[in-house]
């Protein structure tokens, strides 16, 4: 056995198992991220393979990409990627030694031979059962090409399912299953049954529409004589309209919510309550989510995908996230903005000191980048539309030049300080603070969302609110 895949028997083994497809599916990154946390829970490993032997679609940039995506995740896998094509001759050894032990036998059938067998087994309500499972091999014709076949037991299958419950199949729902194709290739059920029985996976968490594989699965264990794993089937992640999850639901690929603006931990978290629940806390740390998981937690049913419950979980998170590195995320964010300051270092130095008051109005990086704007706005702006309205009026303009020249009298630039300057003018000019906030606020941000007047002249500092305010005055006449 190759030393890669040997380890302690006893310790619980996960594993990820995509077959690659350019990447990383919504869904997969939700199996992969069960089976993470099973092993993190219980200071196991978590292992990856890829089950590239559909040769057409297994390309080095899919396989790149799903790489990618469990790395963007944070789901850290133990040892390198596990390629199953590689394996190819080891299965074939598994299906010639289940020959030899009787519980597998060399198939003759043509094709079209095996269609009218299978549509004569539908007619009768039960599976495919090859002629050539009870022949004398003696019978074989020469020369002739030959499918090596899994002989179905006559007894019902018996699976007892992590989440499922009991499941029971019987006999006659199963064909003989083909192992080994006629050029000698491994088929799907093998490869796997193999794969996870040499990497010692104790613990299989997948999604259910692979229920059935996991009866035939069984049927291979028990002939080998092999411990079974534990299965978990969890049902499939569903759309707002309860049907499956499909490309016309949106975005599917775990680096299209990255390209979205959405942190790791915050989708991490999203999906880990996607079909698992821990009572009523629907708000982890990646250390709470770990103590917490089990497969107690899986829900039987199917989970739907909610835009609005995933924004408000990663803006849970965008709130708790290290400034500095939120700078860093959000700058990709930027460069989608018309016109902002070129300068990276004013732009860094203006977001850093910014964010305590900016991460907590976002739900995305995208919405950030939004929120920053107001930050980033070259001067003079080209203030134009309905944010414009409020400095037409001449009175308006003149009300911001008094206003300019009492704030060039604030001498603690503090947003307390800011704020009640505000409020005593309002008050000695004798109107309603909208009077005195619609323009200033054109001035200060051009119509770019952004928070409090107070706290956004704090943000940009006194020179550059000055200085907007003053681009707006003119041609105002003093009064």
């Amino acid at each position: 056995m190759n030393s890669q895949l040997q380890n302690n028997a006893k310790m619980i083994r996960t594993r990820f198992a995509p077959s690659p497809t350019g990447f990383l599916h919504i869904g997969g990154a939700r199996t992969a991220l069960f089976n993470w946390l099973l092993a993190k829970r219980h200071g196991g490993e978590f292992l990856l393979r890829i089950e590239d032997t559909d040769r057409a679609r297994s390309t080095q940039d899919a396989i790149d990409a799903i790489l990618d995506g469990l790395s963007w995740m944070g789901l850290d896998w133990t040892g390198d990627a596990i390629s199953q094509f590689a394996r190819a001759t080891r299965h074939a050894e598994v299906a010639y030694a289940l020959l030899e032990g009787g519980h597998a036998f060399k198939c003759y059938c043509s094709p079209d031979e095996v269609q009218a067998l299978r549509d004569e087994a539908f007619a009768a309500g039960r599976a495919l059962r090859s002629p050539w499972r009870d022949r004398d091999p003696a019978d074989a014709p020469a020369d002739t090409a030959f499918t090596v076949r899994f002989k179905a037991p006559d007894t019902d299958v018996l699976l007892e399912d992590a989440v499922q419950g009991q499941v029971r199949w019987a006999a006659k729902e199963f064909d003989d299953l083909i192992l080994l194709r006629s050029d000698g290739n491994p088929t799907y059920n093998l490869a796997v049954v193999v794969d996870d029985h040499d990497m010692e996976i104790t613990h299989i968490v997948r999604g259910d529409d692979h229920l059935v594989n996991a009866g035939r699965q069984s049927q291979i264990y028990d002939a080998m004589g092999w411990d079974r794993p534990v299965f978990a089937h969890v049902p499939l992640i569903h759309g707002q309209d309860g049907k499956k999850l499909s490309k016309r639901h949106g975005a599917l690929g775990a680096e299209a919510y990255r390209d979205m603006g959405y942190l790791p931990e915050g989708l991490r978290n999203y999906l880990l309550r996607l079909g698992w629940s821990h009572g009523d806390q629907e708000l982890f740390s990646d250390a709470e989510a770990i103590a917490a998981f089990d497969l107690a937690g899986l829900n039987k049913a199917p989970a739907r995908m909610d835009i609005d419950k995933l924004n408000h979980i990663n803006g849970h998170h965008l709130a708790r996230a290290d400034d500095a590195r939120l700078v860093e995320l959000v700058m990709p964010f930027l460069d989608g903005l018309e016109d902002r300051i070129p300068q990276v270092d004013i732009t860094q130095e203006r977001l850093l000191a910014a964010m305590p008051a900016l991460k907590s109005r976002a739900a995305t990086l995208e919405e950030l980048a939004g929120q920053s704007y107001f930050l980033l706005k070259p001067r003079p702006f080209r203030i134009e539309g309905k944010a414009a309205k409020p400095l037409k009026d001449d009175e308006a303009r003149a009300r911001l030049y008094r206003l300019f020249t009492e704030l060039g009298h604030v001498k603690a630039w503090t947003e307390d300080a800011l704020s009640n300057a505000l409020k005593e003018f309002a008050e000695a000019e004798e109107v309603g603070f909208g009077k005195i906030g619609q323009p200033l606020r054109a001035a200060l941000t051009g119509g770019a969302p952004a928070p409090d007047l107070a706290l956004v002249m704090t943000l940009i500092g006194r020179d550059e609110a000055l200085a907007r305010i003053k681009d707006q005055m003119t041609p105002a006449t003093p009064a």
